[in-house]
């Protein structure tokens, strides 16, 4: 469905305007805009009706928030705005009403995001970063196709989260970025992309590794459970005592699918399978490698990284750093990123009532995160995702590694006194 504000640059407009209606929001609103160094005075009192006939006679600037709460009739008011916008505008709507079916009449008419008053700082500032983040994704002619966006998910050690990071990323690259998504969940005994949304992952995915002939566009069809809309998930739970034999062919026709029928597509990769199976990343454009700030995942971080420099040099590489509690390293984020010699390229606090709060609801890390510092940093994962693709080179630059770790950080001192660690020298 085309909505009415398709996002596309424009260098003339001013970055921000708002409308709002009463005095909260509009010191919210300007605080904001303060913060992201955009002119407070473009921030203006009035509400849905004010912004209509403001932009009747000026330039649309490139994100537009407007308040809804005195529209006696939101829809018919929206796609009255439409009609002065320009393309290009993306919206932020705000109002009281707390009805889901009109979010989603809202979402259909083409507005980006819609919050609930009152609101506080942080919540709009995950919507206005995740309003960039849409303006400044890559522009296609309406009748042009989309390029497809592959994705894999490593983590470097069982527990580092990357399952965690997969499903959130599919979630925003469907709900946030409103991309046709497929997450291909390759944990085939203990994969837990379905459970994370609170599905039944069905048998698609070990039909497919059975009989891999039977794999094309009608299989995929029925194969793949819906989580919504725009996004689908292969996953599976096969049973322990049967063993997975296959040469990969069924995973790289499942990768070959998707292409044609999905916009992303987003591999859980365990470690294991990308030594198996290295043919996997042969397609993909962007690596997340996930890990946590200790000693193990940064020798296995050295090792992954530097197989993909090795095996897939047209691949972007990114570094996310997860479950970090700043007061709780095992060693600090500097000593990693020597270690590894390439920065972190996201870090993502340690926050456990986000987490299980995700686990109690059945949804998603980065959609129970909105508004949080973890929000904010999964978005900002999306948004490097989304910008990876349109490098020229789109080679992972993840930096030297396989020389030896221990040589690389300065063990005595990260230790606790008493222990009696071992002086060794650096490389």
């Amino acid at each position: 469905m085309n909505a009415p504000w398709k996002p596309a640059g424009n260098a003339l407009r001013d970055p921000f305007q708002a409308f709002v209606c009463d005095e909260h929001s509009f010191d919210v609103v300007r605080s904001i805009a303060i913060e992201m160094g955009w002119p407070p005075e473009k921030v203006n009192k009035g509400g849905l009706r004010n912004a209509v006939q403001s932009l009747s006679v000026s330039t649309s600037p490139q994100i537009l928030f407007v308040d809804m709460s005195e529209s006696g009739d939101p829809l018919n008011d929206i796609n009255g705005l439409a009609e002065v916008c320009e393309p290009g505008t993306v919206v932020i709507a705000a109002g009281q009403v707390n009805d889901v079916r009109l979010y989603r009449d809202l979402v259909a008419s083409g507005i980006q995001d819609y919050l609930l008053k009152p609101f506080g700082p942080d919540q709009l500032r995950d919507a206005v970063a995740q309003a960039q983040a849409v303006f400044l994704a890559p522009r296609t002619d309406a009748g042009a196709e989309r390029a497809h966006l592959a994705v894999a998910v490593i983590g470097t050690r069982g527990g580092a989260g990357a399952s965690t990071i997969a499903t959130s990323l599919s979630w925003m690259l469907s709900d946030k970025a409103k991309r046709l998504t497929a997450l291909l969940d390759l944990d085939v005994h203990f994969g837990t992309g379905a459970l994370a949304m609170d599905l039944e992952p069905g048998r698609g995915l070990t039909d497919a590794i059975d009989n891999p002939s039977r794999i094309d566009g009608l299989f995929i069809e029925r194969a793949m459970v819906r989580a919504s809309d725009k996004l689908a998930i292969l996953s599976a739970e096969a049973p322990i005592s049967q063993p997975m034999m296959t040469d990969g062919g069924a995973f790289y026709q499942l990768q070959e699918e998707f292409r044609s029928a999905f916009e992303c597509s987003v591999l859980d990769l365990p470690r294991a399978m990308l030594i198996q199976h290295p043919h996997l990343m042969n397609e993909v454009n962007v690596a997340i490698v996930v890990t946590e700030l200790t000693l193990a995942a940064a020798r296995d971080s050295i090792r992954i990284l530097s197989w993909l420099k090795s095996n897939t040099p047209q691949t972007r590489v990114l570094v996310v750093a997860n479950r970090v509690h700043a007061n709780a390293l095992e060693i600090s984020r500097k000593d990693f990123e020597q270690s590894i010699e390439r920065k972190v390229d996201i870090v993502i606090p340690f926050d456990t009532r986000i987490a299980s709060q995700a686990a109690k609801l059945g949804k998603t890390f980065a959609e129970v995160a909105k508004g949080s510092k973890v929000g904010i940093a999964c978005t900002a994962l999306m948004t490097e995702v989304q910008g990876a693709v349109e490098e020229s080179d789109g080679a992972a630059k993840p930096g030297k590694g396989g020389g030896s770790l221990l040589g690389k950080f300065d063990l005595k001192a990260m230790m606790p006194k008493g222990k009696g660690a071992k002086k060794v020298a650096a490389d």
